[in-house]
């Protein structure tokens, strides 16, 4: 078969400039979405981050529903398997549980998505029902393509490693506490997390329903993440609170560097710290950007670190447990079966199940605080930087992180698992953006993302700044290096 591209020539275009081809009408959407197939085909056996290609999708992407006169032009695009659903395609969850599922609708997103002109030709890993931090299991073991003996981090593992291995330029990711921006870190992609009021999640969620979860994202280039959001954002008809759009597109907010910021280094959150060698990547970038001409130095908001983890652990536990239960009645279990469910989901049904509306107002409480003490902070900083995770990466099959650990304490699990992802998650408690780097390196030879979060609503100067640095370093993310399972080559 002959491609319409060298595989150079591919990994080296952003989503933006192969639309920008297909526009010139030197290739098509369905030459875009076989050369996608193929690089599927090349890198994704020692990955194993793909579940399922859309056969029908690649051979025709108008059919598919791809508005190709949208901003992408028919780029391909890959979902993660949970969160928007497509009418008629599998959706599976990461589950031996939900194997077969096929839902009846698609999501408002998904057609937003379209009408952006993305071909969504298939689907991506994730751990089971997007809990925990790799795709391990007994469906897949997705694989870190700068060393495939490394996780790729999660919940958006398939993702990192297909836009890292350069088989896309942009794929879906999700994050309810880290997981767009976690395996963005790890895997060298960009990937933003947006404010609440962005990205719906109608019809059959909403902000507040979800309180923690965002759609998104991961991408190598600022530009088409900044497209993306502009593309796909808005509210549908009847959400819960006010949708909200910035008073100029991102595309073209991105092309001014913004003003001299107030940026605080951070990496000691509570009773977390990070490693030696990752602080002192932290510095390293701090410096870089006193480089750039703005103001640096360390400082940390005045949150109860202890007591708003605690709060975010029954966020999730009372979350998980009713889309668990919603799955087994719909199923017509009585309780997880434990051949089909892994063990510390069976864990999280137990102790989340009968959640008080006593707790949830408590620790929606903790919410409140913990997003106005944040608030107050960015009263006198612009950003707050720290690297994605606190420890190295660990290498596939450590147990401890995945929910077919043997912990027999739920909330020890996650207690462990705030060890290492401190710095994500209380962005999503406050409902305010973050953003992953490919800024720094791991002692392991791994990517370390570089996290800058803010204000709420203020995700335009994260993509400002983020633009900025991609103009002072040639547009050179990760140093220029490619990973080792790459469709070009290392």
């Amino acid at each position: 078969m002959t491609m319409a591209m060298s595989w150079s020539e591919w990994a080296d275009h952003d989503a933006v400039a192969l639309a920008e081809r297909v526009r010139k009408g030197d290739v098509s959407p369905a030459e875009l979405a076989a050369q996608a197939k193929a690089a599927i085909d090349k890198v994704n056996g020692p990955l194993d981050a793909v579940v399922e290609v859309f056969d029908d999708a690649v051979a025709d992407p108008v059919g598919n529903g791809t508005n190709t006169d949208g901003t992408f032009a028919g780029v391909p695009y890959l979902m993660k398997d949970l969160g928007p659903t497509l009418k008629g395609r599998l959706q599976e969850f990461g589950s031996m549980l939900m194997q077969g599922h096929r839902p009846a609708e698609d999501s408002f997103l998904t057609g937003k998505i379209r009408q952006a002109g993305l071909n969504i030709m298939g689907r991506t890993t994730t751990p089971e029902f997007g809990v925990c931090s790799s795709a391990e299991n007994a469906l897949y073991v997705t694989r870190n393509p700068w060393d495939t003996a490394y996780t790729t981090y999660g919940s958006s593992a398939g993702t990192g490693a297909i836009v890292a291995a350069g088989v896309l330029p942009m794929s879906h990711a999700t994050d309810g506490g880290g997981s767009i921006r976690i395996p963005a870190g790890a895997n060298g992609n960009i990937g933003l997390k947006v404010s609440r009021g962005v990205f719906s999640l109608a019809p059959n969620l909403s902000d507040l329903s979800g309180l923690v979860s965002i759609q998104g994202c991961h991408s190598r280039t600022v530009r088409d993440t900044a497209a993306f959001v502009d593309q796909c954002r808005g509210g549908a008809p009847g959400e819960f609170m006010p949708f909200w759009s910035p008073a100029e597109p991102y595309s073209e907010l991105i092309k001014k560097d913004p003003g001299r910021l107030r940026i605080a280094l951070s990496h000691e959150w509570g009773d977390y710290r990070a490693v030696p060698h990752f602080v002192a990547e932290l510095e390293r970038v701090g410096r870089f950007l006193e480089g750039l001409g703005h103001h640096v130095e360390w400082a940390l908001p005045k949150v109860d670190f202890q007591t708003a983890f605690a709060a975010q652990t029954t966020c999730y536990i009372s979350n998980f447990a009713q889309v668990i239960a919603g799955q087994i009645a719909r199923l017509g279990h009585e309780r997880p079966p434990a051949d089909l469910l892994e063990p510390i989901n069976i864990k999280i049904w137990e102790a989340g199940l009968d959640t008080t509306y006593g707790e949830r107002s408590k620790m929606q409480a903790v919410f409140n605080t913990t997003s106005r003490a944040f608030g107050n902070f960015f009263e006198d900083w612009d950003i707050i930087l720290t690297p994605v995770t606190a420890l190295p990466t660990p290498k596939v099959g450590t147990t401890e992180y995945l929910t077919v650990s043997d912990n027999p304490s739920v909330y020890d699990w996650f207690g462990n698992l705030w060890k290492n992802f401190a710095y994500t998650p209380l962005a999503n408690l406050c409902g305010m953006p973050g953003i992953s780097l490919p800024l720094a390196a791991q002692e392991n030879g791994l990517p370390l993302g570089i996290q800058a979060q803010a204000r709420q609503a203020n995700d335009g100067l994260l993509l400002q700044l983020a633009a900025q640095i991609e103009r002072a370093i040639g547009g050179k993310w990760n140093a220029g290096q490619r990973p080792s399972v790459h469709v070009a080559g290392a």
